[in-house]
């Protein structure tokens, strides 16, 4: 019971902190309202359950020790964050008519997760740190991805729900477009911190 503790508060700290997901998250929710933000979402929950699975079978490992493939998957992680902090920095505040502006969607919520370096650091530490279920790795791995991916649609569900709130406080177009603009930073420097710790 005290394993099963200690790995709920740890995936609690590891997948609700600030990062690229939980940032992006809030700002969504800032930049296109929690409701037009659940497609991206789902892509994103999604894009950790494969994050989980590459990294609880071995697989991340072995593809990160192909000569040359981390200078490649970090240029093109970087780069889709770069995209993406563009559109939520330049997207209408919230009650403006958006015409073309459509929120990014489920793929670019999978592709976040995808690319995301806290994910696949998150899910080794919770993987190998921890056993929930002795003698049993396949039920092991199983019971702790059942747990973090109800745990990651709460905390990301939760972030939306920030974000709207912290964007619908502020109805004055130059506030939105101030928060807005401070989520699309904070998601840069999220990446940047990640990447060099």
């Amino acid at each position: 019971m005290e394993n099963l503790v200690a790995f709920l508060l740890a995936g609690l700290a590891l997948t609700g902190s600030p990062g690229p997901a939980t940032l992006s998250m809030a700002a969504m929710g800032a930049a296109f309202g929690a409701r037009r933000g659940l497609g991206y979402m789902a892509g994103a929950i999604s894009g950790i359950a494969v994050v989980m699975a590459v990294t609880a079978s071995g697989v991340t490992g072995l593809i990160l020790a192909m000569s040359g493939a981390a200078p490649v998957i970090t240029i093109l992680a970087a780069a889709y964050i770069l995209y993406l902090s563009y559109r939520i920095a330049t997207a209408p505040p919230l009650g403006e008519e958006t015409g073309e502006r459509s929120p990014p969607s489920f793929l670019g919520g999978f592709f976040l997760n995808l690319s995301n370096p806290k994910a696949y650091a998150a899910m080794a530490a919770l993987f190998s740190g921890f056993v929930l279920w002795a003698g049993e790795p396949a039920w092991d791995a199983l019971l702790k991805g059942a747990l973090l991916l109800a745990m990651v649609t709460s905390v990301n569900l939760t972030w939306l729900l920030v974000g709207e709130a912290l964007s619908r406080a502020f109805r004055n177009p130059a506030a939105n477009r101030a928060i807005n603009v401070a989520f699309a930073i904070l998601l840069l420097a999220s990446v940047v911190l990640v990447l060099l710790l």
